[in-house]
């Protein structure tokens, strides 16, 4: 059951708009006292439903100083709250309908607000952050360069470039500058770190081009592209409900870290053709994931503040995805 239990803070004199409001989007509202001269309403929500009734409640009480919201996890409810065509709830203020699909793929999501709350440490350029991608990227290096399969997967599993490249397809999908400035900057330095440490250590260490580990990183194909993007969808799917033991294998999947190793290591030890198809398979799979993320963020009916900003983004990353098809077309046809 995707249903939420949301608590509203007021003041008494606010309490009987705040119950109006919850009771045009939840099932079940119930109100209490607070100590002082606040009161609060609970109410329990379909997950569908969670959406409308945070932007409802933030529009008629954002300028209220006492004004507060916490939403929590309903693990059981009894009797249950059923999610289905008879529980449906009326759109009284105008509000578009969901269509068939969008009610399909949106059906437990995470809302925008509880999506902001998990992605916000995934996009923070932090100490943590730094080093684990420096170590995940050491240890990519390493199991590549000795050709051990399991050390590689392990460098995959840490993926922590994924939390970012997902935080900028939810950035392009809302059209959230500040979101996309955050994660876009973070990819950014941890790329360009992992690239300055993997082509110091490639100057020091023996390099053997014809590992398969390694020289699998330097070859993209039409595969690879499909692979990628059905990854970056399964991985948005996983973060917007929440389900984060789903992203383990989307981490293997579409691996930000090794390709981006290689190109370290490949540019250290002297091969910058080697390193550039490297970084261009580290690039594919980002670009996938933005055009695959902000396609299923949209599918799932999360609200860009602008159709015309998100369809833009969309564009540009299209476009960018159309050239890797171009690039990728080229070099394996002449194969």
């Amino acid at each position: 059951m995707a249903a939420r239990l949301v608590m509203v803070f007021v003041p008494d004199a606010e309490v009987a708009l705040a119950s109006s409001i919850a009771k045009r989007h939840a099932r079940r509202v119930w109100t209490r006292p607070v100590q002082g001269v606040t009161e609060s309403v609970l109410c329990v929500v379909q997950g569908r439903y969670l959406e409308r009734l945070l932007k409802d409640l933030d529009a008629t009480f954002s300028a209220v100083d006492t004004f507060n919201v916490v939403v929590l996890p309903v693990e059981a409810l009894v009797p249950p709250l059923r999610e289905t065509n008879e529980s449906s709830l009326p759109d009284e203020r105008g509000l578009r309908p969901q269509s068939r699909l969008e009610a399909f793929f949106s059906r437990g999501r995470l809302s925008t607000d509880e999506l902001y709350e998990d992605i916000e440490d995934s996009v923070r350029l932090s100490s943590s952050f730094v080093f684990t991608a420096l170590a995940s990227a050491l240890i990519a290096a390493l199991g590549m360069r000795s050709g051990q399969t399991a050390i590689v997967i392990g460098a995959m599993v840490i993926a922590p470039f994924l939390g970012p490249s997902i935080g900028m397809a939810m950035a392009g999908t809302l059209g959230d500058h500040r979101l996309g400035r955050r994660a876009a900057t973070t990819v950014a330095v941890g790329a360009a770190l992992t690239l300055m440490l993997m082509s110091f250590l490639g100057r020091f260490v023996e390099v053997d081009i014809t590992v398969p580990e390694l020289l699998n990183r330097t070859v993209i194909n039409p595969a690879d592209l499909v692979l990628a993007l059905a990854s970056g969808a399964t991985g948005v799917l996983a973060f917007s409900r929440g389900t984060a033991l789903s992203l383990v294998g989307v981490m293997i999947a579409v691996a930000l870290v090794p390709p981006l190793s290689a190109a370290g290591l490949l540019l250290g030890s002297g091969h910058p053709e080697l390193a550039l198809s490297a970084f261009l398979l580290f690039g594919a799979n980002l670009v996938c994931i933005n055009v695959a993320g902000i396609a299923t963020f949209l599918a799932q009916g999360l609200p860009p503040q602008s159709w015309r900003i998100t369809g833009g983004i969309l564009a540009v990353w299209t476009l960018l995805l159309s050239l890797l098809i171009v690039i990728v077309g080229a070099r394996f046809g002449g194969l």
